[in-house]
């Protein structure tokens, strides 16, 4: 089903909202779908609270949240928890918004006009720990990652294998894990090693950090 990864336990999901239909309507698609909603919350400091108690895989956030913004719930989710991915799901479409949710440790970002089954595979995705945006919102995160990468050059990168390297030059490129797989003729579960072997390399957490680390080394510029 959408909602198991490789076959296993259904994904963990909180879903978190002020507006309690929203709330609902989301809870229950993604039941539908064959996640496991472990929880739900209302406003930011009950988010914080129960992602701690319920270890959810996934966090599906809105941003406007009472109590505690959700940028800071983000930051604090994943901060208790460093293995958790959080998908905003926002009205905003604000570069703003965007950028605040990346940098606060957002995997994904989706707008709420998106449909059911678009909100269903990026849930699917973020689990896996592909970043997902919506259209449009993709290329302002990388461009705010290439004007952040104009500093100072970084120290010499840990020493990756061809292969590591080959995957992680398309991973920068924006290619989904099954599409690299595709391209290099590989399992979708051999490219998923590579990406994990290459964050344990470089002491990264998760796609979104591989990806500006990867432009960093110019690599999204190499045939």
């Amino acid at each position: 089903m959408d909602g198991q990864a490789h076959g296993q336990e259904p994904v963990r999901i909180m879903v978190v909202d002020d507006h309690p239909m929203w709330r609902e309507a989301v809870s229950r698609d993604l039941a539908e779908a064959g996640f496991d909603v472990v929880a739900t919350a209302g406003d930011g400091e009950e988010a914080v609270r129960r992602a701690r108690a319920s270890s959810p895989r996934v966090i599906v956030l809105d941003l406007n949240l009472p109590t505690m913004p959700g940028v800071e719930v983000c930051r604090q989710a994943v901060a208790q928890d460093p293995a958790v991915r959080v998908l905003v799901l926002s009205a905003s479409g604000e570069h703003a918004d965007v950028l605040e949710a990346v940098k606060s440790g957002a995997t994904g970002y989706l707008l709420k006009s998106a449909h059911r089954d678009e909100l269903i595979d990026a849930v699917r995705r973020t689990a896996l720990g592909e970043p997902v945006f919506t259209p449009g919102l993709a290329g302002l995160v990388l461009g705010e990652f290439r004007r952040l990468a104009t500093g100072p050059s970084a120290p010499s990168a840990p020493q990756l294998t061809a292969r590591e390297t080959e995957v992680l030059r398309l991973v920068a490129k924006g290619l989904s894990y099954r599409q690299i797989a595709d391209r290099l003729v590989l399992s979708h579960r051999t490219v998923q090693n590579h990406v994990q072997n290459t964050l344990g390399k470089l002491q990264l957490h998760n796609r979104v950090e591989l990806v500006r680390y990867a432009i960093e080394q110019g690599l999204d510029d190499t045939l």
